[in-house]
């Protein structure tokens, strides 16, 4: 039963960190925090990890369950993600440096709710915990025995594996500026173009993804 568990918490980690990403989204939530305190930056990350632990876990036990009472499949949730997805990595790749630099000066001032405005969306979601996170997510969710026993044990291994996850968050926000250090302000705006470019992608494949499905629902032949 302990092997199963452990097992279990691999296999959540193993296919939500690539997607999730938080070293790779880590120049995004440094651009989004530029002119924060350290300290801002590290209660901002913090809040960050909170709700991407607790969205990762609602989606993985309770995720099925919602989407069945709205009458939403998990292609319609890939389709409006990747919209989502596709939007934001656009505005972030056609913003001025100029644009982040006035926005830098008006952080620098900026109280604790406002520290907070932007926790949940879009820094959560849909730039850590996105679509594609949601949709695996409750596809794992959907695929565990839902008897007692076994129930219980799957809804432990979504704990600790969503909570791993979630330290790996807080760990690569909360010392974002490490990174930026290294790198140097024209390296870290070379990176945030890339991996902007690289969300513009991502939203287009979760789009294409649940696209698909749903063409094929329609035009059985579409493939």
């Amino acid at each position: 039963m302990a092997a199963e568990t452990v097992k279990n918490i691999l296999l959540i980690v193993g296919a939500l960190f690539p997607i999730v990403n938080p070293i790779g989204g880590s120049p995004i939530f440094l651009a989004f925090t530029s002119g924060f305190t350290t300290e801002s930056r590290k209660l901002l990350a913090w809040r960050v990890a909170l709700n991407s632990f607790i969205l990762m876990v609602c989606s993985f036990t309770i995720g099925t369950h919602v989407l069945t009472l709205l009458g939403i499949s998990i292609p319609v949730v890939q389709v409006g993600g990747g919209l989502v997805v596709i939007s934001t990595g656009w505005a972030m790749l056609t913003q001025n440096d100029e644009d982040d630099m006035k926005t830098g000066a008006v952080r620098e001032h900026a109280g604790a709710p406002d520290i907070f405005s932007k926790a949940f969306y879009p820094l959560t979601l849909p730039l850590t915990v996105g679509p594609g996170s949601i949709s695996v997510a409750i596809t794992l969710g959907a695929n565990e025995p839902r008897h007692f026993g076994a129930n219980l044990l799957s809804i432990f291994s979504a704990v600790i594996g969503s909570l791993i996850i979630a330290a790996s968050i807080y760990l690569c926000y909360g010392f974002a500026d490490r990174l930026a250090s290294l790198l140097g302000r024209n390296g870290m705006s070379v990176l945030l173009r890339l991996y902007a470019f690289l969300l513009v992608c991502i939203g287009v494949q979760i789009f294409w993804n649940g696209a698909k499905i749903l063409l094929k629902s329609v035009v059985p032949a579409v493939g």
